[in-house]
């Protein structure tokens, strides 16, 4: 197939505050992933182990802590982002989720919303765990633990099917298709950690309805304000970041092969790099990477990736033989940690059948999705419900911090 110091303690804050403070009069900060750990390809490892060979991962800096404060009216407030949530969640279809936000009185606040996929985003914590079991079981293996702060916020893995299946609405709705015409929404799944795209017309797995948390507040949270440098950056002064306008696929940047590399090399070329005469450059967590990602583009309905032209982004032929453009890495490993995360700014492509029909290679999660990829081995296709293709060598886009 043709390839295409965040040391997270969060805080819950129970006295009461005179109120939220924006991280850094920020309109967009972005909260730390959570990861304290460090990894190998196989597994977790000692920091001073790691060091040489994958060197500026996810638990190597520091960003805005987590910081919540239970309000005790059944309210959450995030210091870091300015953004209240319902502690609890009410189960809904997606429409029965949007209609529903208008007489939400939670709190005995009347103007909540259903979150966008970004908003929602920010509450994702990754020192969660999938768990060392089968994915379909209906009961979550030992070692499995959710991917939210369960000391601020409620959190229940299902009564039947599978216990992975705690799909959280967003109001963001993909703007191609999905399993071969399904409209679909942006959904955060807090028990396996990962976002993709679940069709608005049908209840979740099993039979099961989606969950939504309303939020309220700061309602320029998840927008970007990017501003071109000249220089082959830029900067996005909502978050704070500053981006390499090109990718590992440009010369400039990196140059060799096709511009995708194994995690090990991505963290290395951050590492060294010096690109635009900068040399803070690392490797964006998760939850830095999601935040360029723009929900109003797709490769079907705008015919390009899901990201502001502004930034240049190499193109690909996916497994289909159709134009795309890939997913990248990100510095944050997935519990156990022989994979990490990736953010797709094209499709995000799985061998499956919908509706009985013949297994083909379509869009299963839409261009948006976050999944995870194995650090090393061969590349695949088939993994999981959806079949998802799998790639060990991804594409790279650096990071650094504005000012």
């Amino acid at each position: 197939m043709s390839h295409l110091s965040h040391i997270s303690i969060t805080t819950l804050v129970l006295a009461a505050l005179a109120g939220p403070a924006v991280a850094g009069d920020l309109s967009y900060p972005i909260v730390d992933t959570g990861q304290t750990s460090h990894f190998d390809n196989m597994g977790s490892a000692s920091a001073s182990s790691v060091a040489t060979d994958y060197p500026g991962q996810d638990a190597d800096y520091q960003g805005n802590q987590a910081q919540y404060r239970d309000n005790g009216d059944g309210t959450v407030t995030d210091l870091v982002t300015g953004l209240m949530w319902e502690k609890s969640w009410h189960d809904a279809s997606w429409q029965a989720a949007m209609d529903g936000a208008a007489s939400a009185e939670t709190g005995g606040y009347s103007d909540w919303r259903v979150p966008t996929i970004k908003e929602l985003y920010s509450l994702i914590n990754f020192s969660g765990n999938q768990g060392r079991g089968n994915p379909s079981s209906s009961m979550p293996p030992a070692d499995a633990a959710p991917f939210i702060d369960t000391s601020a916020f409620d959190f229940a893995y299902p009564e039947s099917g599978r216990y992975i299946d705690v799909q959280f609405v967003t109001s963001s709705l993909y703007t191609g298709t999905v399993m071969n015409g399904q409209q679909c929404f942006f959904g955060v799944n807090f028990a396996d950690g990962r976002i993709k795209c679940y069709p608005t017309s049908t209840s979740r797995h099993a039979g099961g309805e989606w969950q939504v948390r309303y939020v309220r507040g700061n309602a320029e949270y998840g927008h970007n304000s990017f501003a071109d440098n000249g220089d082959d950056t830029i900067t996005d002064t909502a978050t704070g970041l500053m981006w390499t306008r090109v990718d590992s696929g440009d010369p400039g940047l990196y140059g060799e092969n096709d511009g995708a590399l194994t995690w090990s090399d991505a963290l290395n070329l951050a590492e060294s790099s010096d690109f635009a005469g900068y040399d803070d450059w690392r490797l964006p967590n998760a939850k830095e990477l999601q935040s360029i990602v723009d929900y109003t583009r797709s490769p079907d309905a705008t015919a390009s990736a899901a990201i502001d032209p502004v930034f240049d982004i190499t193109p690909v032929i996916n497994p289909a033989g159709d134009t795309d453009w890939a997913e990248f890495w990100s510095s944050t490993s997935f519990e156990p940690g022989m994979d990490a995360v990736v953010v797709y700014f094209g499709r995000a492509m799985g061998y499956f059948a919908p509706g009985g029909a013949a297994p083909a290679f379509i869009d299963v999660h839409g261009a948006g999705a976050q999944r995870t990829n194995p650090k090393t081995g061969e590349d695949s296709y088939g993994f999981g419900p959806q079949g998802d293709v799998r790639y060990i060598t991804n594409f790279v886009r650096l990071v650094r911090d504005a000012g």
